[in-house]
């Protein structure tokens, strides 16, 4: 498919069914016909534009439950969002990968046949890029080589999993490529996440990826990582006379690694008190009755921790259940709860190393002073610099993107749909 044939099917409404399921509105739809255009010019600037040139979408995602519990082994409740990475690819017989991104200057490029990690790669997308295609290796899966154009509305540091949808694209463009789509939704997330631990060398859980991947409200139980339990949770948030608003403080967040790590570290510290790797591993019961010895062996703050993850556990179970009777205002009181939760317990709403800095504190702040009692609030995802989640009332929504933005800036408010597709190919 050449590029005017490809913008022909765009114009022509090929491609509406799929569109309309992800980005909802005809009005939306129209202004994605123009973006899927101008990454299809994209693609044709950079390679041999005669070629099949083929779309691709990631979404970023939301979580809505269960903060910092997926790495060990806990219960999560996330969904996809609206907002996405897309790609126009085409396969190359060179063995080649190349990765353009409309954001970036340079094009990644990459050897499938050195799939190896490559420290000089930890923490940049080459590193993702090539991660993924050694998960599809290892898998025993098809990998070849293709060139991509990508462009993303998933803004990186906003707490969206801009990494995750990333991944999720890129494995996402090889399973349609290379394996006839055929590698399940679970397994690519397993590949992103296995791509950003080893070879961009971050300690992540799977959460992210599995809610890029899968798509639309999910809750995931992690107790088996290899077979994580993914349910649908049934609810028409569209109903609820709500709107689902991710605050971006747009705080830097790029010194925070070793903060982000410490959470797993110290949950996993606490699990070695009774000869376990992971929380999930010993039971509540057990827990809150050797408190003395956690304490003693582990410290206070991996105690603290300890405490969040098995409430979290217990939150995500209780939030879905809600949402599946109807009952909105019992789900918001607990996100709430898991908010203060995420505050004391966790610690995560603020980095102790620079107390002066505290703009998801000052996020929460505000969302309390006008929503309590009619909403909810709560950090969203690692925490410490970033975003929070709302869910503010209709009648609210003005008065709380007026405020919001006042303080951290035009735009850091965005207003969110949940969307039913992961990575698919648009086609």
């Amino acid at each position: 498919m050449s590029k005017e044939s490809a913008i022909s099917k765009i114009y022509s409404g090929q491609y509406d069914e799929i569109m309309s399921k992800i980005y909802f509105t005809p009005e939306e739809v129209e202004k994605q016909k123009e973006r899927y255009v101008k990454i299809a010019e994209l693609f044709c600037s950079l390679y041999n534009p005669d070629r099949e040139i083929r779309f691709f979408s990631a979404p970023g995602r939301t979580e809505v439950c269960g903060n910092h519990t997926d790495h060990n082994r806990g219960k999560v409740m996330a969904a996809a969002i609206n907002l996405d990475a897309v790609a126009a690819a085409a396969v190359n017989d060179e063995n080649i990968v190349r990765v353009k991104s409309a954001e970036y200057d340079k094009i990644d490029i990459i050897d499938v046949t050195d799939l190896e990690p490559h420290q000089e790669e930890y923490g940049k997308s080459k590193g993702l890029i090539r991660g993924v295609c050694a998960g599809f290796k290892n898998r025993g899966y098809n990998v070849g080589g293709f060139d991509a154009a990508t462009m993303t509305q998933v803004l990186s540091g906003s707490g969206l999993s801009s990494s995750a949808a990333f991944e999720v694209l890129v494995g996402t463009v090889m399973n349609y490529l290379y394996n006839d789509g055929k590698v399940s939704a679970v397994e690519i997330a397993q590949i992103a996440q296995y791509a950003e631990n080893v070879f961009f060398d971050k300690p992540c859980g799977l959460m992210d990826q599995m809610a890029c991947s899968v798509g639309s409200f999910v809750k995931i139980d992690f107790a088996d990582n290899e077979k994580p339990v993914i349910e649908p949770v049934e609810f028409d948030f569209s109903s609820c006379g709500h709107k689902l608003c991710i605050v971006d403080t747009r705080a830097d967040h790029a010194d925070l690694t070793d903060e982000y790590a410490a959470i797993r570290i110290e949950m996993e510290k606490a699990a070695s008190c009774f000869g376990k790797s992971a929380l999930r591993e010993v039971s509540e019961e057990e827990f809150v009755k050797n408190l003395p010895t956690v304490r003693e062996k582990a410290g206070d703050r991996c105690l603290l921790r300890g405490l969040h993850f098995y409430g979290e556990n217990n939150r995500v179970t209780k939030a879905a259940a809600a949402l599946e009777k109807g009952n909105f205002e019992e789900f918001k009181s607990i996100i709430t709860e898991s908010g203060f939760s995420s505050y004391m317990y966790n610690q995560n709403v603020f980095s102790a190393k620079q107390p002066l800095s505290q703009p998801v504190s000052v996020a929460l702040a505000i969302s309390d002073y006008i929503l309590r009692g009619k909403g909810a609030w709560r950090v969203h995802g690692g925490g410490f610099a970033g975003t929070i989640q709302a869910f503010v009332p209709n009648e609210l929504l003005d008065e709380y993107k007026q405020a919001i933005e006042s303080v951290f800036g035009s735009g850091a408010c965005y207003v969110l749909n949940i969307r039913p597709v992961g990575g698919t190919e648009i086609k």
